[in-house]
């Protein structure tokens, strides 16, 4: 079984995670309109990259944005988690030795003690997420199944591989639900809100292109609106 994930279940759920991404992102960009979004993108190129730049830095920098300093400690929370999710499974050694054999290229391993510490935190975090959930009402009220599925899908390939890193019973079982769950999240992050992995990054920079160019950001210039 674990054979069979690591080798062919890999690669489909890396094809389905990848072009789907893609396609997600092609929709996107094909389905901004100039008119109606009433920002002159071809016109003033310069202008709506660099807002775009702009934009996806302060938000990928923590309290770099007002949205952030307001709340500071989710802030934290936030980055720490999502710190967790992106180097765990790429630079933690066992992960590092896997891609290697796959793609032939060597990523740099964390120490195992800082991917520890990574991953206890990254755990608890998912937990303080659950319970922010369920305790501010602002975001109950928006939270739905899908939510609560996502951090399932989240959560399941760290608690499944913090059991195999500490040599729980049932070791081998432990594995083949943390190769497992890994993949099912791959699956269905191009049809659920973790296609946010790629999105996120589109959205920001349509918005910074929005400010660079017509709210405020040609500012004296001949621009129309």
């Amino acid at each position: 079984m674990l054979a069979f994930l690591t080798g062919p279940m890999f690669w489909i759920a890396l094809v389905v995670f990848v072009a789907g991404l893609a396609a997600r992102g092609v929709w996107y960009v094909r389905g901004l309109n100039w008119q109606l979004d009433r920002v002159a993108y071809r016109a003033h190129p310069r202008a709506g990259i660099r807002g775009a730049l702009r934009s996806i830095f302060y938000w990928l920098v923590p309290m770099g944005t007002r949205g952030w300093r307001v709340q500071p400690f989710m802030t934290v929370v936030f980055f720490v988690f999502h710190a967790g999710v992106v180097a765990i499974p790429l630079f933690l050694l066992a992960h590092t030795v896997f891609l290697a054999e796959k793609f032939g290229a060597w990523l740099p391993a964390m120490p195992q003690p800082a991917a520890d510490v990574l991953a206890w935190a990254a755990a608890a975090c998912i937990i303080l997420l659950a319970l922010r959930r369920i305790a501010l009402p602002e975001v109950r009220i928006l939270t739905d199944l899908q939510d609560w599925l996502i951090l399932l899908l989240t959560a399941a390939p760290f608690v499944t591989g913090l059991f195999a890193r500490y040599d729980a019973a049932g070791y081998e079982s432990w594995m083949i639900a943390h190769v497992l769950s890994g993949e099912i999240l791959l699956i269905a992050a191009p049809f659920t809100r973790l296609n946010h992995i790629l999105l996120f990054f589109l959205s920001r920079a349509q918005l910074g292109a929005d400010y660079g160019i017509k709210r405020g950001g040609l500012k004296g210039t001949d621009v129309a609106w």
